[in-house]
């Protein structure tokens, strides 16, 4: 029976997170980027249980975090939102301060609290897009990053360099990625 895309994926994880990690990592090093076509994203989320099964039956907990209402949080408890909404480039200073330092705290609170066993797994980043870039969330939280922080991440790689959405020029990041063609390569 042939695997679908996600499944290769799921399997490619499984064998990733089910190898021994070392423990003497820095925070940049605990980050796992799961890389898969942006327009897999839908049965990502429908599927995401695989990824669950695969850590926990790697002996490893499991926290899921979706940032995809965020943003619409984080504008719903602002006072002025009707004014950002008639001229959003007012929003722009408050985005680059507030909004990226809200999201990376909210994260590095659930990062804190995972054991040095636990991933943290990052669901939604594509809702992201335009509001905070998913690097500097990434980079602000790295300190926290006390077993292994898992970003699903709808895009590209060449090498290091990673492109969200395919639409943003990447960064280079050091993190360990994860994707459909390592699978295609790798399977027996």
């Amino acid at each position: 029976m042939s695997l679908s895309r996600i499944g290769k994926l799921a399997r490619a994880y499984e064998r990733h997170i089910g190898a021994p990690w070392q423990r003497t990592l820095a925070g940049a090093q605990r980050v796992i980027f799961v890389v898969y076509d942006k327009e897999m994203e839908r049965t990502l989320r429908a599927r995401i249980d695989e990824f669950a099964q695969a850590t926990v039956g790697a002996g490893h907990g499991w926290t899921l975090v979706d940032c995809t209402s965020w943003f619409a949080e984080w504008m719903a408890r602002d006072e002025y939102r009707d004014a950002y909404f008639e001229d959003p480039s007012l929003l722009e200073l408050k985005l680059e301060s507030e909004f990226r330092a809200g999201s990376a705290q909210k994260l590095a609170i659930v990062l804190e609290q995972a054991g040095e066993s636990d991933v943290v797994a990052l669901l939604g980043v594509a809702s992201l897009y335009g509001f905070l870039r998913v690097s500097d969330l990434i980079r602000a939280v790295e300190p926290a990053v006390r077993g292994r922080l898992v970003v699903f991440f709808p895009g590209s790689r060449n090498e290091n360099n990673f492109r969200l959405l395919d639409a943003r020029d990447g960064w280079n990041y050091l993190a360990q990625a994860i994707t459909l063609h390592d699978e295609q390569v790798n399977l027996p």
